[in-house]
Parts: C-alpha cells; structure tokens; sequence
C-alpha cells in the first residue's frame, strides 16, 4: 500500500531526517516526496493541528518540546505505558509473550548502536501496548510517541543506559511472563522514569552522549 503525503513526513521527522527547528518548505518536499504539492499542503495543516509543525513567521518549522512540556509528555506516558503493561500481564497471548523475550535477547547486540537500539526500543514498546488488546490505550500510546520524535536525541545515546534500559525490558517481560500485573506496571513507570531522568541529566550537561 503507498503510503500517503502525511505518513511519509511524519515518517521522516520520526526518523531525525528532519529535527526540531528545520524548516519544512512545501516544494522541496513535494519534490522530494514525489507528489503534487496539494497532498504535502494538507500534511502540512495537518502535523500543524497535531503540534508536530509550529510557525515561524510565515515558516512551517519542526516543533521542539521545553522543559514543561516534556515533563508534561513523561506524565502521561509513564501512567499509559504502565497501564499498557497491566493489561498485558492480564491479556498477551503465549506467543505474544514469547516474542516480547526474543525481542529482549535480540536487542543484547545491539547494544554500542543508539541508534538500532531507538528502533529496537519503539519496536519493543508497541508490542507491549498491543499485548494490551486495547485499541483506545493503544491509540493514545501512538499519539504520545509520535510527539517524542519532536525530541532531538535518544536517552539510549546516554553513556551507560543502554545496558540498564535492556535489563528494565527484561524485567518488564519477566513480570508479564509472571502475569504479575502490579510488577509490570510498576516495572514499565520505573523504566520510563529513569529513561526521562537520564534526558534531564543529558540536558543539564551530566551525563554525555555516545558519538
């Protein structure tokens, strides 16, 4: 299925093709994308109305989170993906578990790449919130990490959390394995707690980030 004008720059920002504060110019990117510019405009308005795209002057720019906002986003998120692993430990199926602990001994060589493990990390996540077998918390979930690409860098890229982010998974997927739903939940809020202090302490100059 071609995927439409919207997808494909959300698709982008996601990606880090383009990060908070690029300009995005409605030609360029039709050009690039290989449609009319009428489909771009209405991805435009659209990543407007979401608040992915703020305004800058006349100038549709990628939007950046403050410090407020961002504690705002890890309030939220930390209580839904909580609840999402609640609700697995409750509802994820055998074979939904047993790809949930490959994904947590795959993700062991990827550690060293940030990158890899950023993806290996969203992947993990999505399989816990559809573990959950509930589409209105899943929907939401999608909302807020689409608002978590508007974050330049990956806390993974943090010297030394990479490893302790794979042990937390582990933990996660052991309590959902349990169908202990206190632990998972308890285990997923830890997990996004220490991912969002490890950020403050990247930006507060603490901790440096992996090249």
């Amino acid at each position: 299925m071609q995927k439409d004008a919207y997808t494909l720059i959300l698709e982008a920002i996601e990606a880090g093709l383009y990060k908070p504060g690029d300009r995005l110019v409605e030609s360029e990117l039709a050009e690039r994308l290989g449609v009319s510019r009428t489909p771009v405009r209405e991805a435009l308005q659209r990543l407007e109305t979401q608040a992915m795209l703020t305004r800058d002057g006349r100038s549709l720019i990628v939007a950046s989170l403050d410090h407020n906002q961002l504690a705002e986003l890890y309030a939220v998120r930390t209580e839904l993906e909580g609840l999402a692993a609640r609700l697995a430990a409750r509802h994820a199926t055998d074979e939904e578990i047993r790809v949930l602990r490959a994904m947590v001994e795959d993700d062991r060589k990827l550690l060293g790449d940030p990158l890899g493990l950023s993806r290996a990390n969203k992947r993990f996540h999505h399989q816990v919130h559809l573990a959950s077998h509930n589409r209105f918390l899943v929907q939401q979930l999608d909302l807020v990490h689409r608002s978590m690409a508007l974050m330049a860098t990956t806390s993974l890229a943090a010297e030394g959390r990479s490893e302790v982010a794979l042990a937390e998974h582990d933990r996660i997927v052991a309590a959902i394995e349990a169908h202990d739903g206190e632990g998972a939940y308890q285990a997923l809020k830890t997990h996004i707690s220490r991912a969002f202090e490890t950020r403050l302490r990247v930006d507060a100059g603490e901790i440096r980030l992996r090249s």
